[in-house]
């Protein structure tokens, strides 16, 4: 099948934004057009799962992602993966190589990951409340967790939208749909030689500045940012800062695609 997704911009270097594991293609409405503007041709699309784009089988994400960029003619592009996201970027990068340009990771989940107590601890109360059927309550655990202090009402309501929509696709599914894992080392990480950019938030949980840590160590063309303000998901909580900064880095690191 192919992922519902929207493409704006005709520049000649393609820019595919992937969205993380709370939210949906949405939750680049900020920075979809403003890439476009800057000269790119950006591409965004709902996982299998999630927002407009249903579970209908067995299937591996990072194949997905090839189908897709295959549909439209892409033949290499940039990422930007944000948590789940970036996992399923560094996943379709090791799975394909030679069709990623350049990696953006905004406090990216990562293959090999052990979740530590707080995160651990999270699940326990997410699966609590979805075997009491209380998606709602569960879509507000996640908000509240997931965005940082700067994030404004908008963004909450928005990502309550989006976890909502994303429980009422995958709840159902039985478990055969399940995705397919993709085994990743980090030697295999450390193959990737396209320039990467790691930014973590300091209001995020510590998995993630961990994980960026981590990755970013394996990358020989790396850029790692700390961003002081932000929580797990700064394309929402800051938009225009998190637009200048995949601006200030892509410019440098898209080739032709």
């Amino acid at each position: 099948m192919t992922l519902a997704h929207d493409v704006a911009g005709d520049g000649p270097s393609t820019v595919l934004l992937l969205h993380s594991g709370v939210c949906d293609r949405r939750m680049w409405d900020a920075q979809f057009h403003a890439l476009a503007d800057a000269g790119h041709r950006v591409v965004r699309c709902d996982l299998r799962g999630f927002g407009d784009t249903p579970i209908d089988g067995p299937h591996v994400h990072a194949d997905d992602i090839r189908e897709l960029l295959d549909h439209l003619g892409v033949e290499r592009a940039a990422i930007v993966g944000s948590s789940f996201g970036g996992e399923v970027a560094l996943e379709f990068t090791v799975r394909h190589p030679g069709r990623t340009t350049a990696l953006a990771l905004l406090c990216a989940a990562a293959p090999g990951h052990e979740a530590g107590p707080e995160l651990r601890a999270f699940f326990v109360r997410e699966d609590a409340l979805l075997e009491d059927g209380d998606i709602a309550a569960a879509a507000a655990l996640n908000a509240d967790l997931w965005l940082g202090p700067d994030a404004d009402a908008d963004a909450r309501d928005l990502v309550l939208r989006m976890q909502t929509r994303a429980f009422e696709l995958q709840l159902p599914a039985p478990d055969e749909f399940d995705p397919g894992e993709v085994e990743v080392t980090d030697a295999d990480l450390a193959a990737i030689t396209v320039p990467v950019l790691v930014a973590t938030g300091a209001h995020d949980l510590p998995d993630f500045r961990t994980i960026g840590d981590r990755i970013a160590g394996l990358f020989p063309d790396v850029r790692r940012a700390e961003l002081d303000w932000a929580g797990h998901l700064p394309a929402l909580e800051r938009p225009e800062e998190t637009t200048k900064l995949l601006l200030d880095f892509l410019p440098a690191s898209v080739s032709h695609s």
